[in-house]
């Protein structure tokens, strides 16, 4: 997507969050630069142990990763942002599950976001316009 996105609710995070938050992004720049199926390795080795992210659990870890870092916040920035927030999520025992994929009508632009019991965390578009090529989530 092409316009910077903004938290839900600014969340005031507390010093262990605000680590937590710092860690979960620092990683996901280093993450965002590999290649797919590392990322999608990375994601999926992680999974493991944890139970599935709730909405509100989800959406708390996406607006805290806004709310932390504009660079998340910024244009271009779906990769990082939806891989940090996954990351937040596991650090806090749960996991989101993770897409990536196009839009479904032109111009195909390609896009990466997080869900939640079957629906898309703070996204504008609903996750039907998309044809996903890459989703990772909970083991079963």
């Amino acid at each position: 997507m092409t316009l910077p996105e903004l938290p839900a609710t600014k969340v005031k995070l507390s010093p262990s969050s605000y680590l937590a938050t710092s860690i979960a992004v620092a990683a996901a720049r280093v993450l965002a630069r590999q290649k797919p199926k590392h990322i999608r390795a990375a994601l999926e080795n992680l999974r493991t142990g944890a139970r599935p992210a709730t909405i509100s659990e989800a959406q708390h870890a996406r607006d805290s990763v806004l709310t932390f870092s504009p660079r998340c916040s910024g244009e271009q920035a779906c990769l990082q942002r939806s891989i940090a927030s996954v990351l937040l999520c596991r650090m806090r025992g749960v996991t989101p599950t993770w897409c990536v994929g196009v839009l479904t009508t032109p111009p195909f632009t390609a896009h990466a976001w997080i869900e939640s019991e079957g629906r898309s965390i703070g996204e504008e578009l609903d996750s039907t316009c998309y044809q996903r090529l890459i989703k990772v989530g909970p083991t079963q």
